[in-house]
């Protein structure tokens, strides 16, 4: 049977059903956020242990020039190693058909017995290649999806210096490529590049590696601290080249996806927050009204013996009611949006599964939360409403104090008309709700801010890096450091109009008690496609001596201008020298340090020796370029700058639109929900005054202006205020995206507050629309029967 109490509940939550219903779905958007994220990221962190468990994912891994197959003893004898796995890994140029760029392709031997070992392949689709087949290699599925191959698709290849022709025979996935992305780049380019696996023997015979390996990936007993594993690895390796060891931690596409995680965690901290945050004001605005107009309800509830607890509960179960509703809609809103997240991830990390799992952990958080924000809500209102004596509450509520505010004694505000002096006195009165209402609207603003700041930020990195920095049209890597003839070679291909050569040499750089494996390029004084920057984005030149540091890179090292830093070369000659830092280059993607070409050739002993070449295009020979670099055989890989950005502005269209659209529906809600919400309360509270208006003859407009001036006024103080909140969280996000890998500029554009401000305004405008309905419908005879 429905209690008393019960039955006013639901009476209540029916009249005010316009209220509930913003401040629920205010509610359900903090909800929705916080399950949206969270439970992306649980999926994503489930489909990445169960990959890399299941298919025994190594621990560690180092690159090498050659080795004997023999050394694979010494390695397994390595305390705390548990198993070994020698590799032949080779980057080669491919031809791709109904592809007009050279692609890249990384080749990777096969073990035996395909499904053992470690980096096990999840074979989606076909058969893995038949042994002793140099033609047959099974590629990455993006890859093959990208460029519309399958099983029996046809590539070419130059291995070794020869041109092969290499069918595919199946699709897979390697728990080592989640994220498939060429070496130096940000965004996947699943079209110009893919991995290919092709069996050992095949592999080893067009490359000379009989016998041979020169990749190794290791896993380690779980206990086994992997400093010391990487120390034993590197002393062995070290007299057949090796290029230091690294766990995986610094492992490419691990990283990428560790990156992700972290920014998944913070935006599923902040974001709820915000939403639940106007939540509890909007519950607490109604249930301080509500107790308002129920003071002789209170007191007869007390008079007939009803516990202070229990007309607390009472109050409380309003609350509850709201951010019930609301924390349904949420779970359900965001399960839905969670499910869409993850198909988003579907595209840039490939998982055999990856599911979108709506735990009950999650669920199980949500309900906590939304039940935490409104116990806030309701503890100030509550412990009003049980304080109240029988006898005090029976008498109506005291009219407020009215006398002349100081902001009414300024000359200047007194030639303004009387509509606006009702609206900034109705403001002046209630100081605390129209700054709660302010700050609701800000925080509706900022988060349209901040949804819009990727975008700003990629903008920028992208006019900031492929303008200012990398200013090539094409970048060329040869297979081995070559002379520069190869060079000259390169400038006599149709359609070059400039090739500059780099040396690029991989080395550890030491300050102080920090190391860091990073990459040393060489490029000419006198060069003009790769430039260095400062922090205005203005060019530096090529000092002829000394070392040039990207400043993350300095910031890792802890070092400045002036500070001698002990460079380890790790290739080649192995040689040790210490150079000072003479500058720092201010470059949005990546770690490197930076010598002028001949002064590195002179420290490292090899003068001429360049890596590959930058190359500036003449546009109308870009075809038969592109054909002459596909059938160049010292070539391993090319970069064509045009096809990078591409490929990040499709990135950002995909990745960005969704969230973008959510933060951009949800941010109306907040201001749908404050300026509803506010305007009813104020409509209730002054609905004598507006129904006095209306007899004495003022037009509906009129009076709706009084009532929404108010709601207006406060809008337009909250936009700059939630711009200014917006710009500053924004900053606090530039941390969260300074990886090594690339580092988000702290940029908003001016269309981004644009767009900030227009929908901000629109959906105030759509919340007054409906308030002024409500003034349409008014009962004057009705209003002005009642009390108040």
């Amino acid at each position: 049977m429905v209690s008393a109490l019960h039955r006013a509940l639901l009476r209540d939550l029916w009249h005010l059903r316009g209220q509930v219903a913003a401040a629920a779905l205010v509610t359900a958007c903090g909800i929705a956020a916080f399950v949206t994220m969270l439970s992306a990221y649980r999926s994503l962190e489930r489909a990445r242990d169960d990959y890399y468990a299941d298919y025994r994912f190594a621990d560690a891994f180092a690159q090498l020039q050659r080795a004997p197959m023999s050394l694979g003893a010494a390695l397994a004898r390595i305390p705390g190693v548990t198993e070994i796995d020698r590799r032949i890994v080779e980057d080669v140029s491919l031809d791709v058909p109904g592809l007009a760029e050279p692609a890249t392709g990384r080749l990777i031997s096969l073990p035996a017995d395909p499904s053992s070992g470690l980096n096990r392949l999840f074979l989606r689709e076909g058969r893995w290649p038949r042994p002793g087949r140099a033609d047959e290699a099974v590629a990455s599925e993006a890859f093959a999806r990208a460029d519309g191959l399958a099983p029996g698709s046809r590539i070419g290849a130059i291995l070794n210096g020869r041109w092969e022709e290499l069918r595919i025979v199946g699709l897979a996935l390697s728990p080592e490529y989640v994220y498939e992305v060429a070496p130096g780049m940000l965004f996947p380019d699943n079209r110009r590049f893919g991995v290919l696996w092709m069996d050992r023997d095949a592999l080893a015979g067009a490359f000379g590696l009989k016998g041979a390996f020169n990749d190794l990936a290791l896993r380690t007993a779980a206990a086994s601290s992997l400093e010391p594993i990487i120390g034993a690895v590197d002393r062995l390796l070290e007299p057949f080249g090796g290029l230091r060891a690294y766990g995986r931690a610094d492992q490419t596409s691990n990283r990428f996806l560790d990156d992700e995680l972290s920014e998944i965690g913070v935006h599923a901290t902040y974001v709820p927050a915000i939403f639940l945050g106007v939540s509890a004001f909007l519950i607490y605005m109604l249930l301080a009204r509500l107790v308002a107009t129920e003071r002789g309800q209170i007191a007869l509830l007390k008079a007939f013996g009803y516990t202070n607890a229990r007309i607390g509960l009472h109050f409380a179960e309003f609350a509850l009611a709201v951010v019930t509703l609301g924390s349904i809609g949420g779970i359900a809103l965001g399960a839905y949006f969670g499910a869409g997240l993850v198909g988003i991830y579907r595209d840039y990390f490939h998982f055999p599964v990856l599911r979108f799992e709506l735990s009950a952990t999650v669920v199980g958080a949500a309900a906590l939360i939304a039940l935490g924000s409104a116990l806030v809500a309701a503890s100030t209102t509550v412990r009003r409403a049980v304080r109240l004596p029988p006898a005090e509450a029976m008498r109506p509520e005291p009219p407020k104090r009215y006398r002349t505010g100081r902001w009414e004694a300024v000359h200047a505000l007194r030639r303004i008309g009387p509509s606006a002096r009702v609206v900034l006195r109705n403001i002046a009165r209630r100081p605390w709700r129209a700054t709660l209402s302010v700050i609701g609207i800000a925080a509706a603003v900022a988060t349209l801010v901040v949804g819009r700041y990727a975008f700003d930020a990629v903008d920028e990195l992208v006019v900031a890096h492929f303008q200012s920095v990398e200013r090539e049209d094409a970048i060329v890597n040869l297979r081995r450091v070559g002379g520069a003839a190869a060079v000259g070679s390169l400038a006599r291909l149709p359609g070059v109009l400039r090739a500059e050569p780099f040396r690029s040499v991989p080395v550890e750089l030491r300050f102080a008690h920090r190391h860091k494996r990073s990459v040393l390029l060489g490029i000419p004084g006198s060069g003009t496609l790769h430039r260095l920057i400062d922090a205005q984005r203005r060019p530096i030149g090529m000092p002829p001596a000394g070392i040039v540091l990207t400043r993350k890179l300095a910031e890792m090292l802890g070092a400045r201008p002036g500070s001698r830093v002990q460079i380890e070369q790790l290739d080649g000659k192995r040689l040790r020298f210490t150079e000072p830092i003479v500058g720092v280059s201010d470059e949005p993607l990546g770690v490197a340090g930076y010598m002028d070409a001949h002064t590195l050739s002179q420290v490292l002993h090899d003068e001429g020796a360049v890596s590959g070449a930058l190359l500036q295009i003449d546009a109308a020979h870009r075809m038969a370029l592109f054909r002459a670099l596909e059938r160049t055989p010292r070539i391993a890989g090319v970069t064509i700058r045009a096809a990078a950005l591409q490929t990040i502005r499709e990135v950002m269209d995909r990745s960005f639109l969704l969230m973008t659209v959510v933060m951009t529906a949800f941010a109306s809600v907040l201001v749908v929900g404050v300026v509803y919400n506010s305007a009813r309360i104020a409509l209730s509270e002054r609905g004598n005054e507006l129904a006095s208006l209306r007899v004495l003859g003022f037009q509906r407009g009129e009076v709706a202006r009084l009532l929404l001036g108010e709601q207006a006024l406060l809008t337009v103080v909250a936009i700059p205020v939630g711009l200014g909140i917006g710009s500053v969280l924004c900053r606090l996000l530039v941390p969260v995206f300074d990886r090594e890998l690339f580092r988000l500029p702290y940029v908003l554009s001016a269309r981004t507050y644009a767009l900030a401000t227009l929908v901000t305004l629109a959906a105030a405008a759509v919340s007054g629309l409906l308030v002024a309905r409500r003034i349409d419908r008014l009962d004057l005879i009705a209003v002005l029967k009642t009390r108040e």
